[in-house]
């Protein structure tokens, strides 16, 4: 016989066949059996058959997938050893204990208990633990009631929402919370009354909650349980009002925006004689109706931007603004954050998030000038914009598509740059889908007179006075080639508004640098002019220009008369014609 209690090795020796034996063996409910040192199966009883498969003859590793165990445990020889084994649904504890005969390995005895029920009330139990684990975990609130509106469990977050212990709070009903003020309504008595899932607001001390009652019905379609959610919701409200305001404090400047833009654009009107201009004006017109990149060219002041507003103007993004970005004037270490905006804590100073100018374009227009100073790394992100109309914010994860349409500007030589390796070649072709060359003045010699008219008229309103200009200041300015362009002629002509003393704007009030050859007295007495002048216009300035002087030198038009030896019929009858007061 076979029997020890002992974890230890047993000695034994294999006994003939006895059927008595197998038959007592046959009425174990634990799978028997016991193999030689080789591993071949000496003795097997019925439910090692039907369990395993397995009967005298047959080799164990055969049946056994886990037989290197055994093997390993007929080797060494240790104590019993225990081994799970899995079949099918089945699982079951095999038992290992070496036989020994005169001090020799002679096999091993196996005994397999099934534990099929141990481990599933193990794993309920590990499963148990664990829930409890997760519900407790949970930043949420939870809370289990019974049709009855007890609360059956609630975790920690729950607990804290109400401000006491959650002992306290399992046992009670929901209409008792309601009664101690805990809450003012209950979202658990809520479902039990209508059956339905409910959502109500809550507000608990400083924190606001959203309560959802959730029913739990059998198989029956009784209800079981209700499980109530909370989630506080404080700082995901405040978020909301801090987006309503920043996108009110948004849209405000973008109305202050294009109220400025209406108001700048009402004193710069779009003078084109020549054809030169006329060109670029046609082209600009052409182009407002689509939404492709334009790239303008042209010298420093001669009216980029002027194009850009009317390109604006004319298109279908009219009602959004044109955001308008001088790329020179923002350091290269900033330029990006402009542009794409940032992130809370992107560097360093970053105390919030901030939309950039492509997020304040959205739907409208860009404009870039000066684009041939944006840095390297913002071309990149600029190229990849115009590549798939996708921005990420500094220090952002998530891109964001945004609607705008680029107009860029320079008055570089783009592709000498590109030869330099300072412009990107892929960027510049994108880019330069559509290109204006606005000329500059003193290409458009046609427009000269009537821009110069223009502004004059538009800083008297302005100033509130009357100005005009002499034939003499007249072709002087004609003659003027403006390196400044456009916005040099404006500057000129706002100064002789408000710094000429009479009404009359003569050669003496422009700077010496437009009249050509400066006013000077010569060894002789005679005085140096333009060429362009004529001898009556030469006269004319001459005499404006000595009663000019008259009136600062003498105190009154007697003195006056009697230092030039004229009458004071003269000198009056000349001062009203010039308009010197």
């Amino acid at each position: 016989m076979i029997a020890n209690d002992q974890n230890f090795p047993l000695e034994v020796a294999f006994p003939p066949q006895d059927y008595s034996l197998h038959s007592l063996l046959d009425r174990a409910s634990q799978a028997l059996l016991a193999v030689d040192a080789g591993g071949m199966t000496q003795i097997a009883n019925q439910a090692a058959w039907e369990i395993l498969g397995c009967r005298p003859g047959i080799p164990l590793k055969d049946v056994l997938p886990e037989w290197p165990q055994v093997s390993a445990t007929l080797q060494t020889r240790q104590q019993s050893v225990e081994i799970p084994v899995q079949r099918g649904d089945l699982s079951f504890l095999a038992r290992i204990t070496p036989l020994l005969t005169n001090g020799a390995t002679a096999g091993a005895l196996c005994v397999f208990e099934e534990r099929t029920a141990f481990n599933e009330m193990a794993d309920k139990i590990g499963a148990s633990y664990t829930l409890d684990a997760i519900i407790d975990s949970s930043s949420d609130g939870l809370c289990i009631c019974d049709p009855q509106g007890k609360i059956l469990r609630i975790n920690r977050a729950s607990a804290r929402f109400y401000g006491v212990n959650a002992s306290e709070m399992v046992g009670r009903t929901v209409t008792e919370l309601v009664e101690l003020g805990l809450i003012d309504r209950s979202a658990a008595w809520e479902v039990i009354k209508s059956g339905e899932l409910c959502n109500i607001l809550q507000q608990r001390g400083s924190r606001k909650l959203i309560v959802t009652g959730t029913p739990i019905y059998n198989s029956d379609g009784a209800l079981l349980q209700v499980v109530v959610s909370e989630r506080d919701i404080t700082e995901i409200d405040t978020l909301r009002h801090e987006l309503e305001e920043q996108q009110a404090m948004k849209d405000q400047y973008l109305l202050q925006i294009l109220d400025l833009q209406k108001t700048a654009l009402k004193g710069r009107q779009l003078i084109a004689r020549s054809p030169c201009m006329i060109k670029a004006l046609t082209q600009a017109l052409k182009v407002s109706g689509v939404s492709s990149s334009v790239l303008i060219l042209g010298e420093s002041g001669v009216g980029k931007g002027v194009i850009a507003d009317l390109i604006h103007k004319n298109s279908n993004r009219a009602e959004k603004p044109i955001i308008k970005l001088n790329c020179g004037a923002i350091p290269e270490s900033l330029i990006e954050s402009e542009l794409f905006g940032y992130e809370k804590g992107a560097f360093t100073g970053a105390q919030g998030s901030k939309p950039g100018y492509f997020e304040m374009a959205d739907g409208g227009l860009l404009f870039l000038d000066e684009i041939a100073e944006l840095p390297l790394a913002a071309q990149v992100k600029l190229l990849r914009f115009l590549e798939d109309g996708c921005i990420m914010r500094l220090g952002g994860t998530e891109p964001k598509t945004v609607d705008v349409r680029i107009i860029a500007a320079t008055h570089r030589d783009l592709e000498t740059m590109i030869e330099q390796g300072k412009f990107r070649l892929d960027l510049y072709y994108r880019l330069n889908v559509i290109p204006i060359h606005v000329p500059a003045v003193r290409e458009r010699k046609d427009c000269i007179l009537p821009m110069i008219h223009h502004y004059i008229r538009h800083f008297c309103e302005q100033a509130k006075v009357r100005k005009r200009l002499t034939r003499a200041a007249t072709d002087a300015l004609l003659n003027y080639n403006y390196p400044g362009n456009v916005r040099e002629l404006m500057n000129l002509c706002e100064r002789l508004v408000v710094m000429s003393e009479t009404e009359l704007i003569d050669l003496p009030d422009l700077p010496g640098h437009v009249a050509g050859r400066v006013i000077r007295e010569s060894a002789d007495g005679c005085e140096a002019w333009p060429e362009q002048m004529s001898l009556p216009q030469i006269i004319e300035s001459v005499e404006r220009a000595v009663l000019t002087r008259g009136m600062k030198r003498h105190r009154n038009q007697v003195c006056m008369a009697e230092a030039l030896g004229v009458n004071q019929s003269t000198i009056t009858r000349k001062l009203k014609r010039y308009g010197i007061r």
